[in-house]
């Protein structure tokens, strides 16, 4: 579906027009490409004093060969040095540079009156990050803070970021990284993500990094040799996720009803995959996606997709549309997901990821049973994570509003409405949700477990 607004927008009246009238000027948004740098640009890389975690930031910029500046902090360049970056100068008062991304470790922050050094590193160069660019901070989990008061200072690093996200503009890109103690070396998978253009609709997000073991992947195909089962797989959303998941490598099940089975067909043949037609709401659906995977060498993904909307407001929505979008939103994965976990059915350092909706967090007018199923995911998640075993872990995403055949048919003013209320001014795409889940599905994201990422362009509906 083409977004008409966004052509005009680029158009010398539409320049014109949405100037004088203050109106949203959305900026094409840098996505992924095979076979480009993760960063197509200079990185800027700053620290707070004390902080403990730029050595690992600097180890995975020197992995992806970063165009890498600093100014003058030396402890900053002798974590460089130790980790092989070499790190050009950045002199103060320079306002010629542009960054492609710029990074903060905020790690060394121990108490509020230190967040100042968000502001002075920040404020300088704010004006000098270029469109579609990604700015990074990364602090420690607070619940895992030493004192309160460094708790609260971190904590304050969310506001920040979120705030940022929204002032920046020009399809900049702003995250959170929050690290554990002791998961440094579980930081790249996550580092790689946020500073590329697969991230390209995921801002104002927090992600957390627990420590868990580590796997040597090639990260030019982080799925090689993997068995992915992608539900609701024959069209939108769940199509995207299974042509990603294919061209980072793995071998995708692609899954849906029965009266999908052209169209699952189709989306199998093009990559290379297999089908399973079934209703995931049956009672032997983990059993006959278990068998499916076992002939593949066993199931390493499931990416719980499948979905459907019935809305109505309360007081006109009839009980069975409250039950099949409660049964088929969320009943069928925790029935799945209790069959896979009980009988094996999940290979070691495998993934379960679940698709929630912005509607789970926000609720929506017209949508109880919806927001209902899909805050229900994201129970699904946090409390199914801190019980998994063999390094399998669990995460969500949460769109907000994707172009789909399902958006295309809202009405105008509404569809306008979704699109430009967020920071990017735009819709996203299917393929937007689809990196996001392939980073939790990626096998060097072992320490990320209990994660829900809205992928919703920094939406300003929801926390």
């Amino acid at each position: 579906m083409t977004d008409q607004y966004q052509a005009f927008a680029k158009s010398p009246i539409g320049k014109l027009v949405i100037k004088n009238l203050g109106l949203p000027s959305p900026t094409f948004l840098e996505r992924f490409e095979s076979v480009t740098p993760v960063v197509k640009g200079a990185v800027l890389l700053g620290a707070a004093p004390a902080s403990t975690l730029s050595g690992a930031i600097a180890q995975i910029l020197a992995n992806i060969h970063a165009n890498s500046y600093a100014g003058n902090n030396t402890e900053l360049q002798q974590a460089a040095a130790q980790s092989g970056l070499n790190l050009n100068a950045f002199n103060d008062g320079d306002k010629e540079s542009k960054f492609k991304a710029v990074i903060f470790d905020a790690s060394g922050i121990q108490n509020s009156e230190q967040l100042h050094s968000l502001y002075a590193f920040f404020k300088p160069i704010a004006r000098q990050i270029q469109a579609s660019g990604r700015v990074i901070v990364v602090g420690i989990t607070p619940e895992t803070a030493k004192t309160v008061k460094q708790a609260i200072a971190q904590r304050a690093l969310e506001g920040f970021v979120k705030s940022v996200g929204k002032e920046f503009k020009k399809g900049i890109a702003a995250q959170l990284v929050y690290v554990d103690d002791g998961a440094q070396a579980n930081l790249e998978s996550t580092l790689r993500f946020v500073l590329s253009p697969r991230s390209a609709y995921v801002s104002g997000q927090v992600i957390r990094v627990s420590q868990a073991n580590t796997v040597e992947i090639d990260w030019a195909k982080p799925l090689a040799g993997k068995t992915a089962v992608v539900t609701g797989a024959s069209r939108g959303i769940g199509e995207a996720i299974a042509h990603v998941l294919s061209r980072d490598g793995a071998h995708v099940i692609c899954l849906d009803v029965p009266q999908q089975q052209a169209d699952l067909d189709r989306v199998a043949a093009e990559i290379g995959g297999s089908t399973l037609a079934i209703d995931i709401t049956a009672p032997d659906a983990g059993e006959k996606i278990k068998a499916a995977a076992a002939a593949q060498g066993g199931l390493d993904i499931i990416v719980h997709n499948a979905g459907i909307t019935r809305d109505k407001t309360l007081a006109n929505m009839k009980p069975e549309l409250w039950d099949l979008v409660i049964n088929i939103n969320l009943s069928a994965i925790e029935r799945v997901n209790d069959y896979l976990l009980a009988n094996d059915g999940l290979n070691s350092n495998g993934r379960i990821i679940c698709v929630s909706s912005i509607s789970g967090i926000a609720g929506n007018l017209g949508q109880t049973n919806y927001a209902a199923s899909k805050a229900g995911v994201i129970g699904v998640v946090k409390f199914t994570a801190p019980l998994l075993k063999n390094g399998v872990t669990i995460n969500a995403v949460a769109p907000g509003f994707i172009e789909t055949q399902m958006t295309a048919a809202i009405p105008f003013a509404i569809r306008e409405a979704g699109r430009r209320m967020n920071s990017m001014s735009q819709g996203g795409l299917p393929v937007d949700v689809a990196e996001t889940i392939a980073l939790f599905a990626s096998s060097a994201s072992t320490g990320l477990n209990g994660n829900v990422v809205r992928v919703c362009g920094q939406s300003l509906l929801g926390a």
